[in-house]
């Protein structure tokens, strides 16, 4: 046994209570409590799962490494691998902000709770909007943190690359394909009112030819 005294408990309980509050907060008790899923839901959860292309991954790990010079922590490629690299956001935001040039994430969380790391992804996500992606492009907090739908984390990175080389005139590399750029013509009027005389197929005109003496199919016979 250990004596205690009157004074020494105040400080003892808020130990106590400090210690279960950062507990509630971690990793093991959100993720522990989190009932299994099951039905449909499974169902879709191993759907999402079989959509998740290794080579993706292996591109937007080369890509990021890359643009933020440095190297991932977990180097061994998978789903759940990659899912622990980008999970505390911290990555993300750095990402972010070496494709806009000016950070995007002013201040990025250091910290191992739960719920700072879930703060790091909404960060990136914000500054994503305020990039130029759309709403579609991104991806839930949850797609990343509980590794729901890690698909979607990939495209969102695809997205950012693509819309840095095209609209923000980021010239280091990149992944995934490149913006359509406009293409404006310019016709003289004698070619426009020339276009005017010409009939295209959508409006019944081919040019006399019709579909007499075809036969494709079988006859239909109306019986009373």
């Amino acid at each position: 046994r250990v004596a205690i005294t009157a004074g020494e408990l105040p400080d003892l309980l808020f130990s106590h209570r400090r210690i279960v509050l950062l507990y509630l907060l971690s990793d093991q008790f959100i993720m522990g409590t989190r009932a299994e899923k099951s039905g449909l839901s499974r169902d879709i959860q191993k759907k999402l799962e079989a959509k998740y292309d290794i080579e993706q991954e292996k591109q937007c790990r080369a890509w990021i490494e890359t643009v933020i010079g440095e190297e991932l922590e977990e180097q061994e490629v998978g789903m759940n691998n990659f899912q622990a690299c980008l999970k505390n956001g911290q990555v993300l935001c750095k990402l972010i902000n070496a494709l806009n040039g000016t950070p995007l994430v002013s201040k990025i969380n250091q910290q191992t709770m739960a719920f700072k790391q879930m703060e790091n992804i909404e960060k990136f996500l914000k500054a994503c909007k305020t990039f130029g992606l759309k709403d579609g492009d991104l991806f839930q907090t949850a797609d990343l943190y509980e590794c729901q739908n890690m698909s979607q984390v990939v495209g969102t990175l695809y997205a950012c690359s693509t819309l840095a080389t095209s609209t923000h005139g980021y010239e280091g590399p990149c992944i995934g394909t490149k913006m359509a750029e406009q293409n404006v013509r310019e016709f003289d009027q004698a070619t426009i009112d020339a276009g005017k005389t010409i009939l295209g197929g959508q409006t019944g005109w081919n040019q006399g030819e019709t579909q007499t003496g075809m036969s494709m199919g079988k006859t239909r016979k109306v019986v009373d």
